[in-house]
């Protein structure tokens, strides 16, 4: 990182996301496993921040209890005026401070910590707002900006504000910015709001300036890591852009997806080397592969971790808590949920292990369950090393399946089983000689 002061970050989460059409606040609708909120400030992490300021307003609660754990002060914008009178709640919290102020979006979650470092880079006393600025497929209703070819704004202006000639320019406001602290709350104070929206505008503060001899710039960064949710079809987009990035950065880290674009990842899914992912598999949030782990199509993980030479699927799903150790099989239409396969267990076929521990060799034939709730408890199954589980067995918790030991085809084990001993739990098999002739023989009898 350059050497720069380290910067204060006011993110603006106020707005009251009505387009999103729900009860749950809009930076906290996750991309990738995360909610946008917490996407941003892990980024922001990466700067080194003197102090953070998270701008509240509708639903304050909500956003309060998901940044709680971390290092950030609150701001209450009420009532919502617009972006420079948001920005003003945060004054009070950074009062002191002397080094650059980042300003940024709880809605704009993959703008990289790259990107904002050259913000903050672009910060000059001569020209102390650097403004992030892109060029969308789509300009809408973003402000636009007119620069020369060395980025020093001449003009911003609101879209809805804008001639037609303004809406022709393809530069675009991002909205994010960093400001020189010393200047930044005295232009704030200047900020009328005869506009429109009857608003207060951050982007103001640039023409401000401008008036008063100083310069600024605009910095570009691409649509991608620039694109804000107002809506369900807008989150799509963003879940769509950080996947796209997710699988590259995995990839060239040396996994294999097969068919990148319908592998699903969260922010968190770690790989270790020679991965192998088919088609149509979804990862959820606390997932880590160890080396040469190989994931079948259509299987579902999420909370698992697993071990070096692990396979799992087709249509496997581990739940969280599942552990598989070196080796450990999970096979087609197997469920797990705090679940421990030990080295070289095996579950191939249509099984489920909850609240279990498998240890290491041992075989799960195929419908075998383990019976771990009565209703109201949960309850443990503890299998040993090297036993071996026949097909169709019911295993009902809390019980002990010796190492060594197996359980016949069928069983129904209520009580431990001792190592290496037989368990056989089910109805005697009689034979009748002829019955099924007889049998036939009398319905033929009855058509006549």
């Amino acid at each position: 990182m350059p050497n720069r002061p380290a910067p204060a970050v006011i993110v603006l989460a106020a707005g009251k996301g009505t387009r999103m059409r729900s009860d749950l606040h809009k930076v906290l609708h996750p991309v990738g496993g995360r909610p946008m909120l917490l996407h941003l400030l892990a980024t922001v992490a990466a700067l080194e921040p003197a102090r953070i300021v998270v701008v509240v307003g509708d639903r304050a609660g909500q956003v309060e209890a998901a940044v709680a754990p971390l290092s950030v002060a609150i701001a209450v914008q009420e009532p919502q005026l617009g972006t420079g009178h948001a920005v003003q709640q945060a004054e009070a919290a950074l009062r002191g401070h002397d080094g650059p102020v980042l300003i940024l979006f709880g809605d704009v979650p993959l703008v990289r910590a790259a990107t904002l470092g050259r913000l903050l880079d672009a910060v000059t006393p001569d020209a102390p707002i650097a403004v992030l600025g892109f060029r969308p497929a789509v300009p809408g209703a973003y402000g636009r900006i007119l620069a020369d070819a060395d980025g020093r704004i001449a003009r911003m202006v609101e879209a809805r504000d804008a001639s037609p000639e303004e809406l022709a320019i393809p530069l675009c406001n991002a909205g994010m910015m960093a400001v020189d602290g010393a200047r930044l709350w005295p232009l704030l104070a200047r900020v009328g709001n005869a506009n429109a929206a009857g608003e207060y505008y951050l982007p103001d503060i640039v023409m401000l300036a401008r008036a008063d001899g100083l310069g600024a710039t605009v910095i570009e960064a691409e649509e991608a890591e620039l694109v804000g949710v107002n809506s369900r079809a807008d989150l799509a987009l963003v879940e769509a852009a950080f996947q796209a990035r997710r699988r590259r950065e995995v990839m060239e880290a040396g996994v294999t997806l097969v068919a990148p674009e319908t592998v699903f990842l969260a922010h968190d899914t770690q790989f270790g080397r020679d991965c192998l992912v088919e088609p149509f598999v979804v990862f959820g949030p606390a997932v880590t592969l160890g080396d040469r782990v190989v994931v079948h199509a259509h299987s579902h993980l999420e909370g698992a971790r697993l071990g070096d030479g692990c396979a799992v699927g087709p249509f496997a799903r581990l739940r969280p808590g599942t552990l598989l150790e070196a080796g450990a099989k999970v096979g087609n239409f197997v469920e797990t949920k705090k679940a421990r396969l030990g080295a070289g267990a095996k579950a191939n076929h249509l099984a489920y292990l909850g609240d279990a521990e498998v240890g290491a060799g041992a075989n799960v034939g195929a419908g075998t369950i383990t019976c771990n709730y009565d209703g109201f408890d949960k309850f443990r199954t503890v299998i040993g090393d090297g036993a071996f589980i026949g097909s169709n067995s019911a295993l009902v918790a809390p019980v002990t399946v010796g190492a060594g030991a197996i359980v016949g085809a069928g069983s129904v084990i209520t009580r431990d089983v001792a190592a290496d001993s037989l368990a056989v739990a089910r109805g005697r098999q009689e034979g009748h000689a002829g019955w099924a002739a007889r049998f036939r023989a009398g319905k033929a009898r009855k058509g006549d």
